[in-house]
């Protein structure tokens, strides 16, 4: 099955929220009427009692309550909400995947997230851009497996969803990886062009004509949470480093092995996003 057939089918491409939509599309207007959006998240009770709890969360360390969400906007900034929405809007469109312990892929993208997040602060990459391409990354899994479920089977009977052969695996057999899809995906609901290129370059940043430092970033931080999630031990984690593309944003290997803090307390107060 091609991309193109593999985005027709029916289950492929999840509907997505409208405020998530309109989110989106903001990412792209410097100009956004902020009140407007932050209107519509009030709306949707549901939502916004999400981003309520998680703007209360460990994770963003505000000293008193957050009651509302235009509170929520004024003490954590509209970008750290915005992006919050996103991600509940993510996790929230892909349920019950056929070949997926979406628990584990979830924390997988989470964990990703939160080092990109943490590692992106430090070259000078917009903390939550970071963050959202992060949770992304991998996105395109999910639209192979819900697409193709059948053809997806003899790979996920193969390879561990985390196995770092499993993009060499897809591209034989398809002719296209999961990062391909996750960055057809961003372009199709409309995401701004980075991060489609971020996506598509995270697979193997070395291998792109321009060198993507955002792309870069997300590769390291998957490659960190794949470590944690795969329970290397601290030789193999030394021996699997991926020291090149660290190099050419640049980070030294005691930023990503020594002093990056624990993804459990990088994370702490997100869980609920795949909960």
């Amino acid at each position: 099955m091609n991309l193109e057939t593999l985005f027709r089918q029916p289950k492929a491409l999840p509907t997505i929220p409208k405020v998530m939509q309109e989110l989106i599309t903001s990412l792209n207007d410097e100009d956004v009427a902020v009140a407007r959006l932050v209107g519509l998240i009030s709306s949707d009770q549901v939502l916004s009692a999400n981003v309520l709890r998680m703007a209360n969360s460990a994770y963003f360390e505000v000293p008193y309550t957050v009651g509302t969400v235009t509170d929520a906007v004024s003490k954590l900034g509209f970008t750290n909400v915005r992006s919050l929405v996103i991600s509940i809007g993510l996790t929230g469109s892909f349920k019950r995947i056929p070949g997926i312990d979406a628990r584990q892929f979830w924390r997988h993208s989470l964990h990703t997230a939160v080092v990109s997040r943490h590692l992106g602060a430090q070259v000078a990459i917009k903390p939550d851009l970071a963050f959202t391409v992060g949770l992304m990354h991998a996105i395109g899994e999910l639209v192979m497996h819900l697409g193709m479920p059948q053809e997806m089977a003899p790979v996920d009977s193969a390879l561990g969803l985390l196995d770092p052969d499993r993009l060499a695996t897809e591209q034989a057999t398809f002719g296209y990886t999961h990062a391909d899809v996750g960055a057809e995906l961003a372009r199709r609901w409309k995401f701004p062009t980075q991060f489609s290129k971020a996506i598509a370059g995270a697979a193997n940043p070395l291998a792109q004509a321009d060198f993507d430092p955002l792309a870069a970033v997300v590769h390291v931080a998957a490659w960190r949470s794949r470590a944690e999630e795969n329970q290397l031990s601290a030789q193999d984690l030394e021996a699997a480093w991926t020291g090149k593309v660290a190099a050419k944003i640049p980070l030294s290997r005691n930023a990503v092995l020594q002093d990056l803090p624990s993804l459990t307390d990088l994370s702490e107060g997100l869980e609920s996003l795949f909960s």
